[in-house]
């Protein structure tokens, strides 16, 4: 069964987005980054015959076509904190698995999808840990109904934010990982990224 991918993006405007990296490095090369960062998972995630791809926006008056103007499917985050439009965002999807991934992680790839893909066929969720106590992906197998609280109560942008994840978690379910990646919040993250050969793919 083909999966759905939800890209969480914020629309890129000076000023608005990655606002620790922006104090480091300047809110232009913040910016530029982030735009940077979308048009490696456009290329890298469209067209794939496993999943369908969806640009989960915010705000959400950027949900407009004209206003995006990327391949694949499209749609506003709507309200609540992170936690509560994830859930809302798998909860939705059509039926099989379904995936919820971020958009500073430049060591996201196809492979590193699909691999969670494969996961969840014999799973019922994962998660891809960040090295920062984050995680860039969450997926369900779509097999069992979301739990009642599923990251209700996650300290999001703190080292806590897997563990409190895995915590919103009834006890019984099937939990894989996928590898770890590391997102680029600070001026020491992102020199690591323009240093490494991934800067240029």
């Amino acid at each position: 069964m083909r999966a759905t991918v939800f890209v969480f993006a914020r629309q890129p405007r000076l000023g608005r987005l990655k606002k620790r990296l922006a104090r480091d490095i300047g809110a232009l090369a913040a910016l530029n980054f982030y735009r940077g960062s979308l048009d490696r998972l456009e290329r890298r995630l469209s067209g794939g015959r496993r999943w369908r791809l969806i640009w989960s926006v915010t705000p959400d008056r950027a949900a407009r076509r004209g206003r995006w103007g990327r391949v694949g499917g499209l749609m506003p985050q709507g309200r609540g904190h992170l936690g509560q439009r994830m859930v809302r965002a798998l909860r939705g999807a059509s039926p099989g698995p379904a995936i919820v991934i971020g958009t500073d992680i430049p060591g996201i790839d196809r492979a590193a999808v699909a691999h969670a893909v494969r996961l969840l066929g014999r799973y019922d969720m994962v998660f891809g840990p960040s090295g920062d106590g984050g995680y860039w992906l969450v997926g369900v197998s779509g097999r069992r109904p979301l739990p009642y609280g599923f990251l209700d109560k996650v300290r999001w942008s703190t080292d806590h934010a897997l563990a409190d994840s895995l915590a919103s978690l009834p006890s019984g379910g099937r939990v894989a990982f996928a590898p770890l990646l590391d997102d680029v919040d600070t001026e020491e993250d992102y020199r690591r990224w323009r240093d490494s050969d991934r800067a240029t793919d």
